[in-house]
C-alpha cells in the first residue's frame, strides 16, 4: 500500500484555502491537506507533530508570523527544514522571490487570478515535489 500523500497550506485568506482545497479535491482527492491561517498556528501544528506534511504551501502576507519568518522558524525546527515549501502568494515581487529562496523556498508561485488555472499550477507543482 503506498504511503498516504499530506500537503500542509498556510494562508490567511479564507476564500484562497477553499479554492485550493477544492482544486486539490479535483486534482488528486487520494492527498490529505491540512491548513494553518498563519506561520505561528502553523508552528505550533508542526512542533505538536499534529501535521507531518510531504509538502507546504506558504503564503507570504499574513498577520502574527508571515511566511518569511515561517520560514525562518521551520529551519530550526526538527525535520521541517527537509519538507519543500512552495511559496503560494499574491506578490510577484522579485526581491521576495530571492530572499524567499535563501530562506529555503523550493518554488514560487504567484497565485493565479483564474479559477481554472489553479489547477493546473496545483498539479504542475505536485507532479515535481511528490515522491
Amino acid at each position: 500500500m503506498a504511503k498516504e500523500f499530506t500537503c500542509f497550506l498556510i494562508d490567511d485568506d479564507a476564500d484562497d484555502q477553499e479554492i485550493f482545497l477544492s482544486v486539490l479535491e479535483e486534482v488528486d482527492p487520494s492527498i490529505r491537506c491540512y491548513t494553518a491561517a498563519n506561520g505561528q498556528e502553523a508552528i505550533h501544528k508542526l512542533k505538536s507533530e499534529e501535521v507531518k506534511p510531504d509538502l507546504i504551501f506558504l503564503d507570504l502576507n499574513m498577520p502574527l508570523m508571515n511566511g518569511k519568518q515561517f520560514l525562518k522558524a521551520c529551519n530550526s525546527l526538527d525535520g521541517c527544514k527537509e519538507i519543500p515549501v512552495i511559496i503560494l502568494t499574491t506578490s510577484s515581487d522579485r526581491s521576495s522571490i530571492e530572499e524567499t529562496k535563501r530562506l529555503g523556498a523550493k518554488d514560487y508561485i504567484t497565485k493565479p487570478d483564474k479559477f481554472s488555472a489553479w489547477g493546473t499550477v496545483i498539479k504542475e507543482k505536485l507532479n515535481v515535489y511528490r515522491v
